[in-house]
């Protein structure tokens, strides 16, 4: 478990990319008693961005690392819209459109580019904002299989 996601702030927003996805959906995204540390194992990618005007990923788990060819200092305050390619990106922005006005959305699959130019696939992928109990959105997450 990298360093970075127990600092305090970090760890408050990864804390709720679980807690999200389980009041939004109804069921946990990982098991365990310490989210952060089940969500860097999972046997799943889990990525999530923040609320900037260009969103950046703040979090992407060992798998996501290993899909999106990055190492943990580039990928976390990457723009987000750059994990997919020019020409997709408007799809990629309609998607996050939806997850922004129904909450979540489990049906996306879609074509996405590592940081050494590969092309893969994703999908079934779930994608959902990021809430706390307030309601206060801080971003958006993805799972998806590899």
């Amino acid at each position: 478990m990298p360093a970075i996601y127990r600092e305090p702030g970090c760890a408050a927003r990864i804390a709720l990319i679980a807690g999200s996805f389980e009041r939004l959906l109804g069921r946990p995204l990982v098991r365990g008693g310490d989210p952060i540390a089940a969500l860097w194992q999972a046997p799943f990618a889990v990525v999530a961005h923040g609320t900037e005007a260009d969103p950046l990923f703040f979090f992407g788990n060992a798998r996501a690392l290993t899909a999106f060819e990055s190492d943990l200092a580039t990928f976390v305050g990457m723009p987000s819209r750059l994990s997919a390619e020019a020409p997709l990106r408007e799809e990629r922005q309609a998607l996050l459109d939806r997850v922004t006005a129904h909450g979540f959305i489990d049906d996306y699959a879609g074509v996405r580019i590592s940081a050494k130019g590969r092309r893969f696939r994703i999908g079934p992928a779930v994608v959902w904002n990021l809430v706390d109990g307030d309601g206060v959105c801080f971003g958006q997450a993805a799972m998806f299989p590899l």
